[in-house]
């Protein structure tokens, strides 16, 4: 367990150097698209991702809180959910987390904050109707294995860094479009600027889908390593199987969607059709409870 940390917090730091490094190759297109030889463009551009991340760093709890419609509870609000969350803390000695209630059907769960001393974790209304106690305190000790694990940090840099890439490469693209050309020496036709215009464009387009593969691949990581967080937690794995089960049996999109926070519940919250699956945030459920399951023989 102490090794996954670890390696999580590694790999924080290979995630902003690969994403630093995209961002500036995108900075140095836009530099010579708008600039030839200035590289001043290519500085602040790297220079304003890195000033986005930090207040994602700082505001993304707020963001996504916001966006769920999720309510601070206190123990008088929902005995049931506050001593859940309350017993696991206790248990895995992690400080007790804020603990929020999101009013939809659709049952589902989250948990999100840059650090064990300022996480988050909310619960759907359809999640604590469906789920027996087992069940929830799997699903619980699953989100607060992401906050164990510092999961929450992960995601949070992540989806920071991808929103700056696609902000720099659709900059980037009308660019290309509506003003490239026009400041390389009057001469906006010879082949090398071609080649590099076609670069640029080639950049633009793939930098996103880029980012994108490898949040997906992040996230996709951390809910296997969550699930057997919990599991390992409660000693119960069957429980956590058994609510997958049923949130895949009973899920529903959330009534308020967003893609840039889809990462962070506990199963997938959009309806997707078969192309969106590809690049969906979550694995499999069924490659998930198989996992589970098979711990449960090893108990």
């Amino acid at each position: 367990m102490y090794s996954a940390i670890a390696k999580n917090k590694r790999n924080t730091v290979f995630i902003m150097v690969f994403f630093f490094i995209l961002i500036g190759v995108l900075g140095l297109v836009v530099s010579y698209l708008y600039s030839p030889g200035n590289y001043t463009i290519a500085i602040v551009v790297v220079v304003g991702a890195a000033l986005y991340a930090w207040f994602q760093y700082f505001m993304a709890t707020r963001q996504a809180l916001a966006m769920a419609g999720a309510v601070e509870i206190q123990k008088v609000d929902n005995p049931r959910l506050y001593r859940i969350v309350e017993n696991l803390s206790i248990a895995t000695g992690t400080p007790m987390p804020k603990v929020y209630i999101v009013d939809d059907p659709a049952p589902n769960a989250f948990a999100t904050g840059r650090d064990p001393e300022h996480a988050v974790v909310a619960a759907t209304t359809g999640l604590l109707a469906l789920m027996d106690d087992a069940e929830l305190e799997g699903v619980m000790a699953h989100e607060l294995g992401h906050v164990r694990n510092y999961d929450i940090r992960v995601s949070m840099v992540v989806y920071g860094l991808v929103v700056a890439v696609g902000l720099i490469s659709d900059i980037l693209l009308r660019m290309a479009f509506f003003g490239g050309g026009r400041n390389r020496g009057g001469n906006s036709n010879d082949g090398g600027g071609m080649i590099l215009l076609v670069v640029g464009l080639v950049a633009a387009v793939l930098a996103p889908i880029v980012a994108s593969l490898v949040q997906l691949a992040v996230s996709r990581q951390r809910e296997y390593l969550a699930d057997a967080t919990g599991a390992l937690t409660t000693r119960h794995p069957d429980a956590l199987a058994s609510a997958l089960e049923k949130l895949e049996g009973y899920g529903r999109p959330l009534r308020k969607q967003n893609s840039s926070m889809a990462h962070l519940w506990i199963a997938d919250p959009l309806k997707k059709g078969a192309l969106e699956r590809l690049f969906s945030t979550h694995p499999p459920i069924a490659d998930r409870v198989a996992r589970l399951e098979k711990m449960g023989g090893s108990f």
